[in-house]
């Protein structure tokens, strides 16, 4: 089948329904009721998946066939109301449930970043509080938003809040642009997260900063979410709050890359929206992103099996 027809799947994968068992699933959550600024992300999972038909099944810098090694599949979307958040929030986390018992892992395609929050839960029920790698040009750490507690503004907060962290294992990396005021950054503090901004990756070089990032995780299990506004607007305009000074595309596969070997236990890619998209750059960024996540999860799982 030439690349560009038949039905279209997270890299021409089969549907979970096609399979007797699977190791890592590919689920979409189309999901943007959190938005602050422009909407959208709830055309993200389709995009993403337009975008990930030319990937090919093997990776040479992690020297994998994760399409090969473990059993990868498209688990389809999450279903979930457009007109309440919380009501949202707990379909997805109840859905992640159902997906985990049936499978082993997750890479998750949103949707805006309110969708980390139920992901965590869901996780953090199987292995118990995790380390964060957080890529974004964000915080995410907001208390509220126009007295909203649940948005893609906040549920690094709430996950603070509800023990879903490990102390002194949480990092953002990619952070930048203009603050509501330098509280933000004393709440940050507070919440013990470790901040290295775009200019930071650049100045030090990815090599330092995955140093940094792996003394900091050491042996904890650790959640990967990349926000793909952690890529400058140049890489990744389909995105809803766009902050110039970003990463390259480039430079968020190093840093991801720089995680093998450590217990990734899920993850996702959001905040793909792309109706701001142009010649598809955004969608085939987070299709690549999400491709180097699930390769990070395929060669741990043939490290350790029984993970």
């Amino acid at each position: 089948m030439p690349r560009f027809a038949g039905i279209t799947t997270f890299a021409r994968l089969p549907m979970r329904e096609q399979v007797d068992a699977w190791d890592i699933g590919v689920v979409g959550i189309p999901f943007d009721a959190g938005t602050s600024y422009r909407p959208g992300a709830r055309f993200g999972p389709a995009a993403v998946r337009q975008g990930s038909r030319l990937l090919r099944p093997y990776h040479p810098e992690l020297d994998v066939s994760p399409f090969s090694a473990v059993q990868v599949v498209d688990a389809g979307d999450i279903a979930c109301t457009p007109f309440d958040i919380e009501t949202a929030v707990a379909q997805i986390e109840a859905a992640a449930d159902a997906l985990l018992d049936a499978g082993s892992h997750l890479v998750a395609i949103g949707g805006d970043h309110t969708v980390a929050l139920p992901l965590l839960r869901a996780t953090a029920r199987r292995h118990g509080p995790v380390a964060l790698v957080h890529f974004d040009a964000h915080l995410d750490t907001w208390d509220t938003y126009f007295d909203a507690r649940y948005t893609h503004g906040t549920p690094f907060r709430r996950a603070w809040e509800e023990g879903l962290l490990l102390p002194d294992r949480a990092a953002h990396v990619g952070t930048r642009g203009p603050l509501y005021s330098a509280a933000d950054l004393e709440d940050d503090d507070r919440m013990r997260f470790w901040r290295v901004s775009s200019a930071d990756v650049g100045e030090r070089g990815v090599a330092d900063v995955v140093a940094s990032l792996r003394h900091r995780i050491g042996s904890a299990p650790v959640y990967v979410s990349v926000d793909i506004d952690v890529l400058d607007p140049a890489h990744a305009p389909g995105t809803g709050t766009p902050e110039a000074g970003g990463l390259t595309s480039r430079e968020l596969l190093g840093l991801l890359r720089g995680l093998d070997g450590l217990d990734v236990v899920g993850a996702d890619v959001v905040e793909v929206s792309p109706s701001y998209d142009h010649a598809e750059l955004t969608a085939i960024a987070a299709s690549h992103v999400a491709y180097d996540l699930v390769s990070l999860l395929a060669r741990r799982l043939m490290a350790d099996p029984a993970s």
